[in-house]
């Protein structure tokens, strides 16, 4: 492994660097109640309880996450501590809460639990021994904070599971509006939420955690890059999904029945916090001051990436969450300090409604499929 050049001067975890606001359980509160709402809608509409963000899957994986040896000290910790392999799922999904035609292209989103993961652990999750990471494919998240996050739902709560053929015409719009922006060097994160994404292929995607976690005595962020050539080739590459409402899970179903794909789990150390704020989710850390760098490699062989056992297994019977996770990696800020009440509710509204327990594996045998 060549050398790896670390920031001068990373940043070390102190408390002070998170600054919860006086209204916050307010704030984490109505999330929660406006979470549950689209849930149930959903429900009412289907009569099967799905997720309420990030509802539509489109892919399922099984692999092996395997921590590079001889890391340099600063990016040794936590699970990274010293070189080990460990069994994941990979879940590939998109952001809104209902099941959505895919020519309403919107932010894509790669959930991954590590399994079998040993030491001390966040409070909520001391049995478990897994290790998720819950990423989307920009480096920022849509909203500053939680009150930003709360808007943005309270928008989208009326429209869940109605108009979609309206969405359809919207994503169109919105599409062609992002175009513009991105070729001049920019993006616009509502334009993305209401379908501008660009319609690629989702296989060469980089995905992000977009907030910060505690890296062991540090704070970074976490992207997960494609590597291996046959999934680069597949960075930009058009998606045409017209008259197809299940293309995404139809490129990946077949990429990985004919192929594998290799993975770098990557860690941007904050530097400086004047410039890399914990608390304000929507500003890109820079990566001139801090780059991405590899700490371990996901493999994932050929496999069918949709059957019934999969499903059952990994998306009816997991929830993923940035709180399933060790002491080392707590989440940090106000967005991630929201999500750990809001899919905590997705989950057990999920396991009461389907009548199916969701619980964390122990071992990879554990999974159902």
């Amino acid at each position: 492994m060549s050398a790896i050049a670390i920031p001068a001067n990373p940043i070390r975890y102190d408390p002070s660097v998170e600054a919860p606001e006086e209204n916050e359980r307010q704030v984490d509160a109505e999330i929660v109640a406006t979470l549950r709402k689209i849930s149930e809608t959903t429900f009412e509409h289907r009569k099967h309880a799905i997720r309420s963000v990030h509802a539509k899957s489109h892919g399922l994986l099984h692999g092996e996450l395997t921590v590079h040896p001889d890391l340099p000290a600063v990016l040794a910790q936590g699970l990274f501590t010293q070189p080990a392999s460990y069994s994941v799922v990979m879940r590939l999904s998109t952001t809104p809460s209902d099941l959505l035609d895919d020519n309403v292209s919107t932010p894509r989103g790669l959930a991954i639990k590590a399994i079998g993961v040993p030491g001390a652990r966040v409070a909520g999750s001391e049995d478990d021994a897994t290790q998720d990471f819950v990423l989307i494919n920009g480096p920022v998240f849509s909203a500053p904070n939680a009150g930003g996050f709360l808007k943005s739902l309270k928008l989208l709560e009326p429209t869940t599971d109605t108009g979609e053929a309206w969405k359809k015409v919207t994503s169109k719009i919105a599409r062609g509006a992002e175009a513009v922006l991105e070729a001049a060097g920019t993006q616009s994160p509502t334009l993305l939420n209401l379908g501008g994404q660009p319609t690629t292929n989702i296989l060469g995607e980089t995905f992000y955690s977009a907030v910060p976690i505690l890296y062991g005595d540090y704070i970074a962020k976490i992207a997960v890059a494609p590597v291996s050539p046959e999934l680069t080739a597949l960075t930009g590459e058009k998606l045409d999904n017209t008259g197809e409402p299940n293309a995404l899970r139809d490129q990946v179903l077949n990429f990985f029945l004919a192929n594998g794909g290799t993975w770098e789990l990557r860690v941007q150390l904050c530097t400086d916090l004047a410039t890399m704020p914990v608390e304000d989710a929507s500003v890109p850390w820079p990566e001139d001051a801090s780059p991405y760098l590899p700490v371990a490699t996901i493999t994932v062989p050929a496999q069918d990436s949709w059957t019934i056992e999969k499903i059952a297994a990994i998306d009816e019977a997991l929830s993923f969450s940035p709180w399933h996770a060790l002491a080392a990696h707590r989440p940090l800020g106000a967005v991630m300090r929201a999500r750990k009440s809001a899919y905590k509710m997705s989950a057990e509204f999920r396991a009461a409604h389907n009548g199916k327990p969701i619980k964390e594996p122990r071992r990879f045998e554990d999974l159902a499929g």
